[in-house]
């Protein structure tokens, strides 16, 4: 049984963006992390729209006032490694101009030494956001999705660049700097037609809370739906994202959330998540610290942890070079 393991890097409030983000980043390459991941959380309205994720009532967490840019968070993490994978789970990409995403994640790429980014994207839930984004209505955020899916594919391709869409035209142009290769997207999909997207369009799922008895089952109707659209289906891969919440006893099983509770059901958790067929899981720690040094030490432990459950490491193909997904 194996499984790459990455690690959120630190975005909240409690965390000095430059200097922490440094510091967790040079030590999870150290302990022996495959990748480390940033989010996207633009504001938390006083007075919101809508409950957390669209559920009416429920409060948006006093931990998304304040959540450090995800794209600056992985240029400062890459500025300080070599060898892990930088990712984002998730980017909401319909909030940012699809031109200027492509511009900034090939820059990202190259400045990072080519071949470490992933771009994890999803359509995201928040009305306020969008509003304030000013980037598309929130009605349009699939088609804007596939719009940016078809801007990166023209941009990251050779010169000279062009492209007509809804929102965007680009006359032929030279458009540089190309990303060592075109960069893996990856995709946070649920329902149908974000389902469809993924199989027609992804190199991956970003699965989220999906309970571990049914990943294989979807796991499997994705990479048939793949094979359907005249896709390798093999070339897939499925990235989950566990959102830690430690407990000083154990949790009750049968009201359990994945991921929360004492730490060695947290790790039984990411064994299931192996067991269930993930190539890899992020371990989001950021707000079971402190601070950095705290963190750190939380991530050593789990990786030591999960590493002596039984989850091997994968080991990279011998001549392979930056992401293999």
């Amino acid at each position: 049984m194996t499984m790459r393991l990455g690690l959120s890097l630190p975005q909240f409030r409690q965390y000095t963006p430059g200097r922490d983000v440094a510091t967790v980043a040079r030590a999870a390459e150290v302990i022996g992390f495959d990748s480390l991941w940033a989010f996207e959380r633009l504001l938390v309205p006083e007075n919101p729209s809508q409950g957390l994720f669209g559920v009416p009532g429920l409060p948006w967490p006093d931990r998304y006032r304040s959540v450090a840019e995800p794209l600056m968070t992985l240029a400062t993490a890459g500025a300080v490694t070599d060898r892990v994978r930088l990712g984002t789970s998730v980017l909401v990409a319909p909030l940012h101009l699809p031109f200027q995403l492509a511009k900034q994640l090939a820059t990202l790429d190259a400045a990072t030494g080519g071949g470490r980014l992933l771009a994890g994207l999803g359509t995201g839930w928040s009305h306020d956001e969008y509003a304030a984004s000013g980037a598309a209505p929130f009605a349009e955020r699939g088609a804007q999705l596939e719009e940016t899916l078809d801007v990166f594919t023209a941009v990251w391709g050779p010169d000279p660049v062009s492209y007509t869409g809804k929102r965007t035209v680009i006359a032929e142009s030279e458009v540089g700097p190309k990303p060592t290769r075109p960069i893996p997207v990856l995709l946070a999909a649920s329902g149908r037609p974000a389902l469809d997207r993924l199989a027609r369009r992804a190199d991956g799922w970003l699965p989220i809370g999906v309970p571990f008895e049914r990943l294989p089952a979807a796991w499997s109707a994705i990479r048939e739906a793949a094979e359907r659209h005249g896709r390798d289906a093999s070339a897939l891969q499925m990235i989950g994202r566990a959102n830690i919440s430690i407990r000083a006893t154990p949790v009750a099983e049968e009201s359990r959330p994945q991921f929360t509770g004492s730490r060695e059901q947290i790790v039984a958790d990411v064994v299931a998540a192996a067991e269930a067929g993930m190539h890899e899981l992020l371990l989001d720690l950021q707000g079971s610290a402190r601070d950095a040094q705290e963190l750190v030490d939380l991530a050593s432990q789990f990786h030591t942890a999960v590493r002596a459950a039984g989850v091997a490491a994968v080991q990279p193909p011998a001549a392979a070079h930056g992401c293999d997904v």
